[in-house]
């Protein structure tokens, strides 16, 4: 195995925690949902989306809704599309071809972000940045849907959080590379909050919002602090 596989392992560590107590809460909740322990795993080890996940068995206990069922998996997993067009930006010329299908499985919020900290994406270092984090997210799901029970209440509370703060750890030391990062996340964050407690734009649903955020607040950082071309620089 490479060096670039092994640091993929090494930045996916603290993914695959936050996700392995993220998958817990979700266990807890399919079993309570009248889901067996066993289809919890399946549903975790085939989307890997937390948002998803927890919308997807809401919906699933009204049998035969599947209009909304696809509605509501294309508003909230949409913003996967453009996490993955902007990371194809930075990969190398290996991965291509049936590996973007392969891994593409994998992006989520946090991996997209660790991926793109990084100036070059090579296949090795993304197929080791996959692996912890979806142990966690399976492991995770398969110990909440046996021993959920035995946990208090407060404690499973606490674990539904661990995911921001997982977040926020990504996402803090890129701020201090330069004013156009920092404004993208503030931007993205007013336009959240906005999203969240303004009357009607609060209604929207959540895959929406997150992709007009992401879009908007992208949008702006670029037309206010463009990059230079490498041969405009030359």
């Amino acid at each position: 195995m490479s060096k670039e596989f092994f640091h993929g392992l090494r930045d996916g560590f603290p993914i695959g925690l936050g996700y392995l107590s993220v998958s817990f809460t979700f266990g807890i909740i399919a079993v309570k949902y009248g889901f067996s322990w066993w289809q919890a795993l399946i549903i975790s080890m085939l989307t890997v989306t937390s948002a998803g996940q927890f919308a997807g068995i809401t919906v699933m206990q009204n049998p035969g809704h599947y209009l909304e069922m696809l509605i509501s998996q294309c508003t909230i997993n949409v913003r996967y599309s453009f996490m993955s067009i902007s990371l194809s930006q930075k990969v190398n010329k290996r991965f291509r071809g049936i590996w973007r299908v392969l891994f593409g499985f994998m992006i989520t919020d946090e991996i997209f972000a660790v991926a793109c900290s990084r100036k070059e994406v090579s296949r090795s270092f993304f197929a080791g940045l996959c692996v912890l984090p979806y142990l966690g997210w399976s492991l995770g799901t398969l110990a909440g849907g046996l021993l959920g029970n035995v946990l208090p209440h407060p404690v499973m509370s606490a674990l539904g959080l661990a995911i921001y703060g997982m977040f926020v750890a990504i996402v803090v030391p890129d701020l201090k590379r330069g004013k156009s990062i920092s404004f993208v996340v503030v931007t993205a964050l007013v336009l959240s909050c906005i999203f969240n407690y303004v009357p009607f734009l609060k209604d929207i649903s959540a895959g929406i919002s997150i992709s007009i955020c992401a879009i908007v607040a992208a949008l702006l950082g670029a037309l206010i602090y463009p990059q230079k071309d490498e041969e405009e620089e030359v």
